[in-house]
């Protein structure tokens, strides 16, 4: 991979789905905000029927079906990472479930073939930052604790 985002369309449970990953704290300093795509998305007047999955984040102006920072990030190996096109995923709000619908056999045969991506900076703070953060839900704080 050589950009620190990826973007697709999946099945979420007999809704489109487009994901997207590689794009929180972890895998990039700018903790990118992902209002672009949904703005695609709803300008294509397909609001209703599409939805978002992201280990990204969200800005204020963003409208319908969205799911954003999943973690563990995909730039860590969470299991975003793994999604492959087709897969379906269910979420359910009222559960707080999000499940990538995908046999346990098959995701430990993806997690062995995944490898991270090269880190975006190799020197100077931005490396320095990309070594230190957390996931973005433990806080992206980089002092460990």
């Amino acid at each position: 991979m050589t950009t620190s985002r990826e973007f697709g369309i999946r099945l979420c449970h007999g809704v489109t789905c487009a994901s997207g990953r590689y794009a929180l704290s972890v895998a990039t300093t700018s903790v990118g905000h992902w209002i672009a795509p949904t703005s695609a998305l709803i300008g294509q007047g397909l609001g209703e029927s599409v939805g978002l999955i992201t280990d990204g984040r969200f800005s204020g102006g963003t409208w319908g079906m969205v799911v954003g920072h999943v973690a563990p990030e995909a730039y860590v190996g969470g299991t975003i990472a793994l999604v492959h096109e087709g897969d379906s995923i269910t979420v359910d709000a009222h559960r707080r479930l999000i499940q990538l619908n995908v046999d346990d056999g098959e995701l430990e045969r993806r997690r062995a073939r995944w490898k991270a991506p090269a880190p975006r900076y190799t020197r100077g703070l931005l490396a320095k930052y990309m070594k230190l953060v957390s996931t973005a839900s433990l806080g992206a704080i980089t002092d460990g604790g």
